[in-house]
């Protein structure tokens, strides 16, 4: 048996580098040795039980030479020995020397010492023989009148042990612990006594609660605590006593102890559902997450607020603690943030969303221009896409909110800057009366726009927006003082010209004017002289765009121009004044492509931006119906029909948690009569405290799929063969963090296997925490060996190994059975998770790691492919469901999860149906997978090349 498998009292460290020593000089050191060397004899004597050693002889020498001693080491020690030392013989029997080992203890447990009676107390508890513990009674009973509080506690523990193992030694003991909790006055000595009430007569228990219901609060949070869990263990047994408890519980909100908050709150909550209760609960929880400094601790009572929520009726008395939920965003930790605010976003209503607008807007006002947290960037995004969700659902707040957020359109932080900039275009589209406003403001705003990205977006949404001659004309106001003096070649060959220092001149030769064959200005000098940076500053934001070699700004200019002249042409009746903003606006875009040309730029342009502006161009030179409708309506027919379908998507995902929130109740469902119902019925739901007590010792119970494939049975491996000397097989239990491996060992041979030891290895970030202990089989006889595994990353494992053992009475050297190979499946690590489409782009940009896997099935659908995929590799599809309907001959979707240690994976699935071989043909293809780390890539490459193949059975 491993250490895995039993009650685990006391962990040893054993040093492995140490010789074994030998009986002989252990009994010398035990015998004749001073106490510094009995002291180390009988640390390894103890390391050698341990690990399997038999060593009777040493028995009656540590009762004559080491029992007797007054050293407090040495008394620590021999409860550890006693604690470990076989104390039956091999048919079950006590054996005679531990009569006197009982003698023993009954002498220090009327020792003048606390600590000694204390610590005997405690061994006591460990004891499982009836025997032993008989004639101690006594001294135990008498403990309990002890002056020192440690050594009455400990007799509270060891009666309660005694009780529930051996209950005929004791039967008076609940009796006894009554009368000793009603005297006593120590606040531990008082939990443990409760503690044993409650597990061994929950009436006395009750009834001592019951005279001291009132004196709760005054009590120590140790006992407290037990009392929160007696009150819900009674009522979670037996509903009809809640109303003698309730105030006790409500009470309990007011504790000092924030650990008696927050349980008291959870018991308060299951025991009922009335508003009141739900809300001094959640006022409880909120006042724990603004108090408690460990964010931890504040994401864990979220959960539990974020629990509430999720139930109908609970829904509407938090909507009222809105405000006092907000007061949680003072944690500087964003994650505590998020959590926060999407909480305060699903319980947002039209009661409090000006409250609500109001907080936010002060908070976005707050991070603006403060650097001092690294995260501050990430939480005005948050700020910024919270109060967007804020408007769409609440229209009427849209006007509050734009003016504060307009401001951070010149943010150096692209990412809130963006988020700001999809707001606007959402809002201006969408609500009419504000267009005028958010022009106004975006005008303001724009000469300051520091990322081309932004830049260009609020181009777009100028040229697409601006319907008066007066915000035309103030647009192109604004593009001439972006774009400086132009023509822009003439204008910086000028300032290069003029602006040579002397210092420079003595390093560099002049730089000559050239013409070539096409026009345009060159220049060559010996040394590329770097530019000086104030001329960079001086440069207007669109030039400095344009001579950093961006000319995707220019090709969306040209876009603006065109359609604010084609619009200004038609409002307009001067015909001089139409010819005379059409020429300035083909004059901008000719000195453009002209820049693009030469070679002043630090790159030149692109093909693609160079049709963008000829095409430009060529519709101002002859402004014809068509290309008019195309620029001026089609666009924004686009963009709305883009955010229609959005909204759909959000209110089917808003309908589908809706629904599962949404307790339905048949017509013909049976009426629950709580005075008709069974015992057992009544108890249906979960104690609490027992699932948190198993999710601590990690026993979790998992729900088994329907599929008879996905039971126990499929994770067994085998490890050797049916005709090997040793049988073993293996069955693989995955815990978060961490590999159980459950190996069954049989002995196949007629010979007992001695020192059987299973040797194991691993290759990955998988770590083996413990070695397992030798056994020894008997012939045909099979036994269980547990190891540890620890798991560090998402990577494909392999665990290996072999078996090594001795055959009794053979003089050969050991033997060994190599065990095949072990493969962690990588599935059990990662988990579906979804991303915004700019956050997928930007992972995949910087993930260096890429797999390419070419399909290679037998599925012949595309939507099958992508489906069969998802349930292999437990990835989401982030790619919307009607950009994927229809019968096309190509698919393209973005798939995405996260590993539980946080690390992202990403796919692109790219495949197609080749008609052109018949309607059976499969699909073909590729998928792209991106990570940060080489193993989570390679590892989704193998899982998905494993199970491309959808099995025919």
């Amino acid at each position: 048996m491993t250490a895995a498998e039993n009650v685990c009292y006391t962990l040893i460290n054993v040093t492995n580098d140490s010789e074994p020593p030998s009986e002989v000089s252990l009994k010398a050191d035990l015998e004749k040795g001073e106490i510094k060397a009995k002291t180390e004899a009988l640390k390894k004597v103890i390391i050698m039980i341990l690990n399997g050693e038999k060593l009777p002889g040493l028995l009656m020498t540590i009762i004559r030479f080491v029992l007797p001693l007054q050293d407090h080491t040495i008394k620590k020690l021999l409860l550890v020995f006693w604690e470990i030392v076989p104390k039956t013989t091999p048919d079950g029997k006590l054996l005679q020397e531990m009569i006197l080992v009982c003698d023993a203890y009954r002498k220090d447990l009327q020792h003048p010492n606390e600590f000694i009676r204390g610590s005997t107390l405690r061994f006591l508890c460990k004891l499982k023989e009836s025997e032993l513990l008989e004639p101690l009674m006594p001294a135990i009973r008498a403990c309990l009148e002890h002056r020192h509080s440690y050594v009455r506690r400990n007799a509270v523990l060891a009666i309660y042990t005694i009780y529930r193992n051996f209950e005929h030694l004791i039967p008076d003991a609940p009796e006894l612990i009554h009368d000793f909790l009603v005297n006593e006055k120590d606040a531990s000595c008082k939990r443990n006594a409760f503690m044993m009430l409650i597990h061994a007569d929950q009436d006395r228990a009750l009834d001592y609660l019951s005279t001291c219901i009132d004196q709760v609060h005054t009590f120590g949070d140790i006992l407290q605590l037990v009392i929160v869990e007696l009150i819900y263990k009674v009522c979670h047994a037996n509903p009809s006593e809640r109303a003698r408890f309730i105030r006790c519980i409500y009470n309990l909100l007011q504790s000092s102890s924030p650990a008696v908050k927050y349980e008291a709150a959870g018991t308060l909550v299951t025991l009922s559902s009335a508003p009141t209760a739900i809300k001094a609960a959640a006022q409880c929880y909120i006042d724990l997450i603004i108090k408690e400094s460990d964010n931890n601790v504040k994401l864990i009572v979220l959960d539990r607020l974020i629990e509430l929520k999720e139930h109908p009726t609970h829904e509407r008395v938090l909507q009222d603690l809105v405000m006092d939920i907000l007061r949680v965003l003072t944690t500087p930790d964003l994650e505590v943030r998020k959590k926060t605010l999407q909480l305060a976003l699903d319980l947002v209503s039209s009661r409090n969303v000006e409250e609500l607008v109001i907080v936010l807007k002060k908070e976005v006002i707050k991070t603006n221009n403060v650097t001092e947290h690294e995260d501050t960037d990430k939480y005005r995004q948050l700020l910024v896409r919270t109060l967007h969700s804020c408007s769409v659902r609440f229209p009427d707040m849209a006007a509050n909110v734009i003016p504060v957020l307009m401001e951070f359109l010149s943010d150096t932080n692209e990412a809130a800057a963006a988020d700001v900039l999809e707001f606007v275009r959402e809002a201006i589209q969408r609500f009419d009366n504000l267009r005028p406003l958010i022009i106004e403001k975006m005008l303001e705003v724009f000469h300051a726009i520091k990322t081309v990205k932004i830049y260009r977006g609020a181009l777009w949404i100028l040229g697409e927006y601006c319907s008066t001659k007066e915000d035309i004309q103030s647009v192109m106001t604004e593009v001439r003082r972006s774009m400086g003096e132009i023509p822009i070649v003439e204008n910086e060959l000028k300032k290069e010209a003029g602006e040579v220092k002397p210092e420079e001149e003595m390093t560099a030769t002049p730089a000559p004017k050239l013409v070539t064959e096409m026009g345009t200005y060159v220049t060559q000098s010996a040394l590329s002289t770097s530019r000086p940076s104030k001329k960079e500053e001086d440069r207007p934001p669109l030039r400095g765009f344009l001579m950093d070699g961006d000319f995707y700004v220019a090709a969306s200019l040209a876009t603006t121009l065109t359609k604010v002249a084609l619009r200004y042409v038609a409002l307009a009746e001067d015909k001089k004044r139409q010819n005379s903003f059409v020429a300035e606006a083909m004059l901008f875009m000719a000195t453009v492509l002209h820049l693009g040309k030469s070679s002043l730029p630090k790159k030149p342009i692109t093909d693609d931006d160079v049709d963008r502006i000829s095409l430009c161009l060529k519709v101002l030179s002859e402004c014809s119906p068509l290309m008019n409708d195309i620029f001026n309506k089609e666009c924004r027919r686009s963009l709305s029909h883009m955010l229609a379908v959005r909204l759909e998507e959000e209110k089917l995902s808003q309908k589908k948690e809706s629904e599962k929130r949404n307790v339905t109740v048949q017509a013909d469902d049976p009426i629950s009569f709580m005075q008709l119902t069974a015992k057992n019925e009544m108890a249906s739901k979960e104690d609490q405290f027992q699932l948190s007590l198993l999710a601590a010792m990690g026993n979790t119970q998992r729900k088994e799929a329907a599929d008879p494939l996905a039971s126990k049975l499929n994770k067994v491996t085998q490890l050797t063969g049916f005709s090997d000397p040793v049988y073993a097989e293996a069955y693989v239990h995955v815990n978060q963090y961490d590999i159980v491996l459950d190996v069954l060992v049989v002995n196949q041979t007629s010979d007992t296997l001695q020192n059987c030891t299973l040797e194991l290895a691993t290759l990955g970030d998988l770590k083996l925490v413990e070695k397992p202990s030798p056994l020894t089989l008997a012939p045909h006889d099979f036994a269980n060996i547990k190891a540890n595994v620890k798991v560090a990353s998402t990577e494909n494992g392999i665990i290996f190994g072999n078996i090594v053992y001795d055959v009794s009475g053979a003089a050969s050297d050991r033997n060994c059975v190599v065990l095949s190979d072990i493969h962690i499946d990588i599935m059990d690590y990662i988990q579906p998770a979804s991303c915004t489409d700019a956050e997928f782009r930007q992972m995949w940009a910087e993930f260096e790691w890429e797999n390419k896997v070419t399909v290679n099935t037998n599925i012949t659908d595309l939507n099958e492919y992508l489906l069969h995929i998802l349930r292999s590799t437990n990835m989401k599809c982030l790619t919307p469901e009607k950009a994927l309907s229809g019968i096309c001959g190509f698919m393209a979707a973005n798939l995405y999860a996260r590993s539980i240690f946080g690390e992202d994976a990403l796919a692109n699935v790219s495949i197609e149906k080749p008609i052109h071989m018949g309607p059976d043909a499969p699909v073909s293809g590729h998928i792209r997978i991106r990570a940060k780390s080489q193993g989570m890539a390679l590892s989704l490459g193998d899982k998905i090349n494993l199970s491309q193949k959808k099995s025919l059975s």
